[in-house]
């Protein structure tokens, strides 16, 4: 397992991958002490190319192999995020009923808090029932921003000839 850091126009992403998968993506480009800096290489090459690529513009739809450790419902949820389209918002309810639990909204948004890949599984596609930001771990400028971002870049795709 190892670990590198990306600047982006939101602050270092600390990326951890090994051989087989990126395990994790922290704002601030925050790394668990004592974590081998060398170790899944090429997964993390890779992955940094992707999130450049999306803070450009240039990438609407990740391709890494994820692997990521929760509960049965917050596996449910991540896998829900995944397929969150690009530059589209949904609800915390909208994601609890797409889980099998329309009644777990506020359970929802504990599964997004607790999401160990942020910006590759897109917990900041998520917005209140009123579509207001609320909650976001890694605060709500950020998520402003990956939404206008997003938001900017698929108008531009819209327009494009």
């Amino acid at each position: 397992m190892g670990w590198t850091t990306v600047a982006s126009p939101i602050g270092a992403v600390g990326l951890i991958a090994d051989e087989t998968a990126v395990r994790g993506a922290s704002f601030g480009g925050r790394i668990p002490a004592g974590l081998p800096k060398i170790g899944g290489q090429a997964l993390l090459e890779r992955a940094v190319g992707q999130l450049n690529a999306y803070f450009a513009g240039e990438l609407t739809e990740f391709d890494l192999p994820l692997a990521m450790a929760g509960s049965e419902f917050e596996l449910k949820v991540w896998d829900v995020l995944k397929r969150v389209p690009y530059g589209e918002t949904v609800t915390y309810g909208w994601v609890a009923a797409q889980a099998g639990d329309p009644l777990a909204a506020r359970a929802v948004g504990t599964a997004c808090n607790h999401n160990p890949i942020p910006i590759i599984v897109p917990c900041h596609r998520v917005v209140g029932a009123n579509k207001t930001l609320v909650g976001f771990g890694g605060g709500l400028p950020r998520k402003r921003w990956l939404l206008e971002h997003e938001a900017r870049v698929h108008m531009e795709q819209a327009f494009a000839f």
